[in-house]
């Protein structure tokens, strides 16, 4: 019998996404990123495939088609889950801000270091290697903070997504000057407009989606809504557009319709109609991203080279990144948020665009000296301190909830603190 005959892949694919959801559940109880469990499995499976295996079997290309859908799927299900309502444009602004000075600060630091450690790195290359470096991962910060609470949870799920979306877009600026070599200034205005028109066409084709959707009886339409918003992804990449924006501004659109059908637009939108293409959406991207999210993190497991990472540099340069990562971030949150930054500071992990954004670095941009290493280390290393501050974020809680139960009178006194914190 063939290893990979139809009847044991399809075995191989349900187990992993059971598999899957009892690493949600044990996420759940434990505060361990299932992402991380999902990681170590596709490790654990690439040694039973190597000793099956005559030939290594290459994952890359699967990865990438993942990568690319898994993160069409997890924008747009955050961009679902993101109200623009009035009391909420302080925390989104605030989010955003973060977000954007983080990824910027962190990409310079990471830069430098890439430039003065790897030999054959000059500035502008040390800029490319370092931006997927500096981008935090959606996917493995939304599923993870649930528990938390809900201020802390809505900022996490803002920053996340808005971090994935500049970064993304940083990277293709930097691709593009190196491959135009054009100037910085004329480099950014021209993507300024780029940005500006994708904003545009977003926004046309958002409220042409809704109005035609709106008016479809059938019972099957979710998924032609998905093959439209990809199709309209490939599109706008191939015309060079921040094609992760049609996304976000879709998502944001139908997520907020009052909002953007009011006053005489408001008499083109069918309400009731619009609402269950939302709800409906809604858990069709949850779902799919999940599946994606799974198969993505257990294949990328099957693709790791754990040597890779005993080599010294690689655990120095990683380290030094690590490290220059946090503090950046204690810096920014202290001055924007104040004392209450726990556990904030140490959920910045690197994941599916840091792995997606590695692979699309162009060939005549590759670095020979530059060992993949880095990467997982880097990521590796910001999942497993992640984990640690939930796990004690979750014991800290689990406490003070328990001193609260044996001394009610003291109910008061135990919440005020997040009362005033919170104002």
């Amino acid at each position: 019998m063939e290893i990979f005959d139809s009847y044991n892949l399809i075995i191989a694919a349900s187990i992993i996404i059971i598999l899957s959801f009892i690493f949600g559940e044990v996420a759940r109880k434990t505060n361990v990123p299932s992402v991380l469990m999902l990681i170590v499995f596709g490790i654990i499976l690439k040694f039973g495939l190597d000793a099956i295996s005559e030939e290594p079997i290459d994952f890359l290309p699967i990865l990438k088609i993942l990568g690319t859908v898994g993160l069409i799927m997890i924008v747009l299900e955050a961009a679902l889950d993101l109200k623009l309502e009035r009391d909420k444009f302080i925390p989104i602004a605030k989010a955003f801000g973060i977000a954007l000075v983080g990824l910027m600060a962190s990409t310079f630091v990471a830069a430098l270091i890439l430039e003065y450690f790897i030999e054959g790195m000059d500035r502008m290359t040390a800029w490319l290697y370092a931006t997927p470096l500096s981008i935090l991962s959606s996917a493995i910060i939304i599923p993870s903070v649930t528990g938390l609470r809900e201020d802390k949870k809505e900022f996490h799920i803002y920053e996340s997504t808005f971090s994935d979306i500049l970064g993304i877009m940083l990277f293709y600026f930097l691709t593009d000057q190196m491959e135009h070599t054009q100037e910085f200034g004329s480099g950014l205005i021209g993507f300024g407009g780029n940005v500006l028109l994708t904003i545009v066409l977003s926004l046309i084709a958002s409220y042409l989606i809704v109005l035609i959707f709106q008016s479809i009886k059938s019972h099957t339409k979710l998924f032609l809504l998905i093959a439209v918003l990809l199709l309209l992804y490939a599109v706008g990449k191939q015309m060079h557009l921040s094609s992760l924006i049609i996304i976000l501004v879709f998502g944001l659109l139908i997520a907020n319709m009052k909002l953007f059908f009011s006053g005489r637009l408001e008499k083109w939108l069918d309400y009731k109609a619009v609402k269950e293409l939302y709800e409906g959406l809604h858990v069709v991207t949850m779902e799919t991203a999940f599946v994606v999210r799974t198969f993505f993190f257990v294949i990328f497991g099957l693709t790791i080279t754990l040597s890779s990472i005993a080599d010294p540099q690689v655990a120095m340069v990683s380290i030094l990144i690590i490290i220059s990562i946090y503090v950046i971030r204690y810096i920014m949150l202290r001055i924007s948020i104040g004392k209450d930054i726990l556990p904030q500071l140490f959920i910045a992990p690197r994941g599916l665009i840091t792995i997606l954004l590695f692979y699309a670095i162009p060939k005549g941009a590759q670095v020979e000296g530059f060992n993949s290493g880095i990467l997982l280390f880097v990521i590796i290393g910001t999942s497993i301190i992640m984990t640690f501050a939930m796990v004690r974020d979750k014991q800290q809680t689990t406490e003070a909830v328990r001193k609260v139960q044996n001394n009610p009178i003291g109910f008061e006194k135990w919440k005020a603190p997040s009362i005033q914190e919170k104002a």
